[in-house]
């Protein structure tokens, strides 16, 4: 090699070294300015697994899964809907349990058509396909959305929808000036995508389950039919918003076209969700759903865990709220440690944010997932809470049938538990 090329390689690589260095400063910057809320992380579910004792523990260990309404398992009442279920062909619209389950959702909802689907995902990307029929449309959707962050951009993907994004504040709703603002106009201008949608999402799931108010709703409809736009919810967990609100579904729906709508979390179905709409638009999401894969046969042995969970499954949501905000309550009492917006806690999402810097939102689950030295003795039993770090330096705890007040009375508890010697190990570290 020769001297000349020896010394543009040595150069090459002191310069791309420079790069690098500078690229990850950069990032180390961004990451500790990020405002609360807004953290540069894009996790959701952390890759550890949580501890579960070693041989023998589950005998004795006490779990308290607050990782999500997910967790939620049929119980027997459910389980035996689904054995008795009467079915048939979906594909060939001949499962009378689907076909229940969808004249009941849909009426619930105060919509004219609904369409039993296997995910959340798939539901909310056919509403976008269905709304935005045309590759290049676009979407306006709110920055901290579900919808735009955790669906794997599948609207732009598999739909060829592109999507502009306003501010979600921490209550979940966003300015209307700056979402009047995002609304192309001048179709068919060729340098611009055509606005056709607006989506919301309520309760807001990474602003804690917080419920969009109607007044906000209402104004946001109006703004959308002023533009000849539609609205899309995202209600994964409407019927918390509903119970939360004190009014039914068909009232904060008059606001939407379009709405999803879960019944595998707080509403403890083991899979699916539904699409409600106009009977046109419907149509058109039956096709979309098929392309999807999302086209099921003997359904009915799902939806019947469906009909169980909107029959009887939405009044109780009342405890689930009742629970998370007793805990809330709870970490209160240890103000040097954790930081809670009482007013926040609306639904059965609880965000609190850790003020300790020495201690992590990883660090802190990590010891509530485990049974710390002289935890049994203390409280009379080994207690495992299975929490989640989340956005902001802040933890995300979930509260669903699957929990009960003892359960939540057992996590505060070792909140407390956990706390007090972390308190106690800094105090001795001085």
């Amino acid at each position: 090699m020769s001297s000349n090329t020896f010394a543009r390689t040595l150069l090459f690589r002191l310069l791309n070294d420079r790069v690098v260095a500078s690229n990850q400063l950069q990032r180390a910057r961004h990451a500790a300015a990020a405002p609360p809320g807004r953290s540069s992380a894009r996790g959701y579910y952390q890759s550890a697994k949580p501890w579960r004792g070693g041989p023998g523990a589950a005998a004795h260990v006490r779990l308290v899964d607050l990782r999500s309404d997910t967790v939620t398992k049929p119980g027997p009442a459910m389980r035996r809907a689904m054995a008795e279920a009467e079915v048939g062909d979906d594909v060939m619209g001949e499962d009378p349990t689907v076909n229940e389950l969808q004249e009941i959702a849909a009426d619930m909802f105060g919509m004219e058509a609904a369409l039993f689907v296997p995910t959340g995902t798939m539901s909310n990307l056919i509403a976008v396909m269905v709304h935005c029929r045309e590759r290049g449309d676009e979407m306006i959707v709110g920055d901290l959305s579900h919808l735009h962050i955790y669906e794997q951009g599948g609207s732009a993907q598999l739909a060829g929808v592109h999507a502009t994004t306003v501010t979600n504040l921490p209550d979940g709703t966003f300015d209307l000036e700056q979402l009047e603002s995002k609304i192309r106009h001048g179709y068919p201008d060729p340098h611009f995508p055509r606005s056709r949608l607006i989506c919301v999402e309520n309760t807001h799931n990474i602003q804690g389950g917080r419920v969009l108010p109607l007044t906000f709703l209402q104004e946001v409809r109006a703004l959308a039919d002023r533009y000849g736009l539609s609205v899309h919810m995202d209600g994964a967990r409407v019927m918390n918003a509903a119970v939360a609100q004190g009014v039914s579904p068909h009232t904060i729906l008059q606001h939407t076209h379009t709405v999803s709508v879960c019944l595998s979390k707080g509403l403890g179905a083991p899979v699916g969700t539904v699409l409600a709409g106009p009977q046109d638009f419907i149509a058109r999401a039956v096709r979309c759903r098929k392309a999807l894969g999302g086209g099921m046969r003997q359904a009915g042995i799902l939806a019947a865990a469906g009909k169980l969970s909107l029959l009887d499954m939405v009044e109780r949501m009342q405890e689930d709220h009742h629970n998370a905000r007793s805990f809330a309550q709870a970490l209160l009492d240890f103000d040097p440690l954790f930081a809670v917006d009482m007013a926040a806690v609306e639904t059965n999402i609880l965000r609190f944010r850790l003020k300790e810097l020495t201690l992590s939102p990883s660090e802190f689950c990590a010891r509530m997932g485990q049974v710390g030295e002289g935890e049994e003795a203390a409280l009379g039993q080994a207690i495992q809470v299975l929490m989640y770090p989340h956005f902001g330096n802040s933890v995300r705890a979930v509260w669903h049938l699957g929990i009960s007040p003892e359960d939540t009375r057992l996590a505060m508890q070792k909140m407390q538990f956990v706390a007090s010697q972390y308190l106690k190990e800094k105090n001795r570290a001085r």
